[in-house]
């Protein structure tokens, strides 16, 4: 019997074996078939999506749990009549209405059209690489003077460079005349302030977290344990100040006051480029680093008003096209199948977790 079993588990690793290894031959030329077809192609693309339709959408199944079915097919026989008048209407104003480079006009209701991007900011504002393509993306088809930007942000700040770069990319918006709009449901304070600053209008939630306009510098010293223990830590450069605070070596006065010096630099642009986007705000009385509610701010002037994202584009969606933009990055084939592998894993693994710990909340009450 044993002797059964122990072929038995011999027949199965090698079958597991030649499993895995004509898997592993299928991933590697489905994914060289990937990379060919992928060669000068975009590396994602852009999203879209009608959030009034979407509205729409959650309004009538509302209705249609609540109101009366006869009166439902009543509006929806009006509603019907409705749409083919409107139809109607579109295309003679389609057929009547051009273009200067004679194309027709894709809005002949004159309705403006309202773009939503979203930027969720981590430390090194890693969402600007998204951000760039969709902003570009938009200056496609936004018209000047007519259509809006809205961008939902939520950042505690970060790198400066990273932070630049993301407050240069909504620049480009203003640049080309397309107004901007910036709602904060929940913090944008340091960099993501500085991506705030450059709305043509500025809208907080009431306890969102506004300002921290400072700069900062901080990293750990371990040299006197290097010390201590008779580790010797070198360094050799080339230009007076190519280090000056480090983390294994010992940090002079001068190092401090040379890092100091930058800071405050650094400091004084950040409230320079407030300034040029918000000239009316008392920059000398806000930049102290401190952080304020959204209501607070609203009395320093550091937003225009008090109100969220959802109660913007309600109203918005009124007399609008409101169209959510995104951008989803191209995935190769082996990191979807990696990341199909890791689900399991973890799905399975938390399943297991929960079952034991539903387990173990119901034995506790066993006598």
């Amino acid at each position: 019997m044993i002797e059964f079993f122990t072929e038995y588990g011999l027949f199965l690793a090698k079958t597991l074996t030649l499993v895995l290894a004509f898997l592993f031959v299928v991933m590697m030329l489905a994914a060289n078939a990937t990379r060919n077809k992928s060669e000068g192609k975009p590396k994602g693309h852009v999203t879209v999506c009608k959030l009034n339709n979407e509205l729409e959408d959650m309004k009538e199944d509302i209705r249609h749990e609540i109101l009366d079915e006869e009166l439902l097919k009543q509006e929806a026989k009006e509603q019907k009549k409705k749409d083919k008048a409107e139809k109607k209407a579109r295309r003679k104003a389609l057929k009547n209405e051009s273009l200067a480079d004679g194309d027709v006009s894709e809005n002949p209701e004159g309705r403006k059209r309202v773009f939503v991007l979203d930027f969720d900011g981590d430390t090194a504002a890693t969402a600007v690489e998204e951000l760039r393509h969709m902003v570009t993306a938009v200056l496609q088809v936004a018209r000047s003077g007519r259509d809006e930007v809205m961008l939902r942000l939520e950042s505690p700040g970060g790198m400066v460079h990273a932070y630049g770069l993301a407050a240069s990319q909504l620049a480009r918006l203003r640049k080309h005349g397309v107004a901007l709009t910036i709602c904060v449901d929940k913090v944008a304070a340091s960099g993501g302030y500085m991506m705030a600053c450059i709305a043509n209008r500025l809208l907080a939630a009431p306890f969102a977290y506004i300002g921290s306009i400072g700069v900062l510098v901080q990293l750990p010293n371990v040299h006197r344990l290097l010390k201590d223990n008779k580790i010797d830590y070198e360094m050799i450069t080339a230009g007076e100040y190519k280090r000056t605070l480090t983390t294994f070596g010992e940090n002079t006065q001068e190092d401090r006051a040379k890092v100091q010096e930058e800071v405050d630099e650094m400091h004084t642009l950040f409230k320079e480029f407030i300034l040029e986007y918000r000239p009316g705000l008392d920059v000398a009385k806000v930049a102290t680093g401190e952080v304020w509610s959204g209501s607070q701010a609203l009395t320093r002037g550091l937003v225009d008003a008090i109100d969220t994202s959802d109660e913007w584009l309600l109203e918005k969606c009124r007399d609008s096209d409101v169209y959510e933009i995104g951008w989803e990055h191209k995935r190769k084939l082996t990191d979807k199948l990696g990341q199909w592998l890791e689900g399991s894993i973890a799905g399975a693994v938390k399943r297991a977790l929960t079952e034991a710990l539903h387990r173990a909340e119901k034995e506790k009450f066993f006598s």
